[in-house]
């Protein structure tokens, strides 16, 4: 995947000012030369030495021609930027490609290029291009990472003119920019099962449920390409034209992720931090259920889904799931803690929802809290809830544990209204997590057929 922009830049052709422009384009060493034209012109004056005021003359004009010429030179530039890929995982590099055109009829002289960047990226990068014939191109590329995911500005592109003696320069920039999305990083799951409750999950092939029943018997006109075999004659007669009988509506399995951004519910900051693992967790199983042909809907404590998703609040499964995932993923780069002290929000979106499979990242959850994430249970096929305790990721790796009993009641307090839930100790894979509980759920399922039988 590749962005990319373009534009025009005129180093020649100077902005309001004329001279003033010039003349603030003299570079340290231009200045130095003016300064000590001007001291050597009046020294010779005092003094009445004929001689050294030629030199302070020379000293002083050089710049100024050079600083006239540079600002008169008439040829323009084009240039272009281009990301290889637009969106990168937090950690992965990505790289930027600069052309440089020269579309005028003279080559240009020494040329300086210099793209903004933040300075998370990395430093800002500089390149030297020493001659541009005229309709030539110069291309350059550098690299870029950052460890924090979000929306990054590159641009705009400067563009720095100098003289062959390095005593005046002028600076132009381009006017495009083009943005560089850092996403989450996305861990690779193992296909498993949670249960005959999580209606639709089976074993990742299955890509729809047909709806119970015949065909719908309510017919609709006739399309190019229809199967003949499905025309439906008695309406045919009735309407006058030809109609067929509509084919079986398909219900697709879903799973709705539900992120927990409560800015009280996580302690710390920075990329190895509890809500970091929890953001990426979520871009991992959104990612997975995808592509095992799932409708997956992504749900914040806030009751706000991801923007642009279907009717029905549940996107992909289809040839579209590359879009969905990509628009998910750029909400997941910028998303951030809310304000919310509570679930109820996301409770109610889940309480008008139809079954399904519930995938769940909380974090500290306190007594009210864990009662409301209990209830989100009621109506959903089959239920995942990865509870992140702060106390456990803010703490030294050597420090001694502190109790665990309030994160284990409200793990139990999960468990008891059906929920699969687990706590995720510091720097734990989500894949370990996601195995372990594939199999505490086949032993609950387990057990419950023992004791049934």
């Amino acid at each position: 995947m590749t962005s990319g922009s373009t534009g025009q830049a005129e180093p020649g052709r100077g902005e309001k000012g004329g001279v003033r422009t010039a003349l603030a384009g003299l570079t340290t060493r231009g200045r130095s030369f003016l300064a000590a034209g001007v001291a050597a012109a009046i020294c010779a004056y005092v003094l009445g030495q004929a001689d050294l005021l030629r030199v302070g003359l020379l000293l002083a004009v050089l710049p100024l021609v050079c600083a006239a010429v540079l600002y008169r030179t008439r040829y323009r530039v084009a240039g272009s930027r281009r990301l290889s890929p637009a969106r990168v995982p937090a950690g992965s590099e990505a790289r930027v490609h600069l052309r440089m055109d020269n579309v005028s009829r003279l080559p240009t002289g020494l040329l300086m290029l210099q793209d903004r960047v933040p300075y998370v990226l990395g430093p800002r990068p500089r390149f030297v291009l020493d001659r541009v014939e005229a309709g030539g191109r110069r291309e350059v590329s550098y690299r870029v990472r950052s460890d924090l995911r979000g929306r990054y500005p590159l641009g705009p592109l400067q563009l720095r003119l100098n003289d062959p003696f390095g005593l005046c320069e002028l600076t132009r920039s381009f006017a495009t920019y083009d943005t560089l999305t850092v996403i989450p990083r996305v861990e690779a799951l193992t296909p498993v099962r949670f249960g005959g409750e999580a209606k639709g999950y089976g074993d990742g092939r299955q890509r729809s449920l047909a709806l119970a029943g015949d065909d719908d018997v309510i017919p609709r006109e006739y399309r190019h390409g229809d199967d003949l075999r499905r025309v439906h004659w008695r309406s045919t007669a009735r309407y006058g034209e030809l109609m067929v009988r509509r084919e079986e509506q398909p219900q697709r399995s879903r799973c709705t992720v539900l992120l927990d951004t409560r800015g009280v519910a996580f302690q710390g900051a920075g990329p190895d931090s509890a809500f970091e693992w929890a953001v990426a967790g979520a871009a991992s199983v959104l990612v997975h259920m995808l592509e095992r042909g799932f409708s997956v809907r992504l749900l914040t404590d806030t009751g706000d889904s991801v923007p642009g998703e279907g009717a029905d609040g549940f996107a992909g499964a289809n040839q579209e799931s590359a879009d969905a995932a990509g628009l998910m993923m750029d909400t997941l780069a910028v998303i951030d803690h809310s304000d919310g002290t509570g679930l109820s929000r996301a409770y109610d979106v889940l309480r008008g929802g139809g079954e399904g499979l519930l995938v769940a990242f909380f974090g500290d959850l306190d007594e009210e809290q864990a009662t409301v994430a209990a209830k989100m249970r009621q109506r959903s096929g089959g239920a995942l809830a990865l509870v992140l305790d702060s106390d456990t990721w803010v703490r030294e790796p050597n420090a001694p544990a502190g109790p665990m009993d309030r994160t284990e009641e409200r793990l139990r307090m999960l468990r008891e209204a059906g929920w699969t839930a687990l706590s995720v100790p510091r720097g734990t894979p989500l894949n370990d997590l996601w195995r372990q509980a594939d199999r505490e759920r086949a032993g609950v399922v387990t057990a419950s057929g023992e004791a049934a039988s």
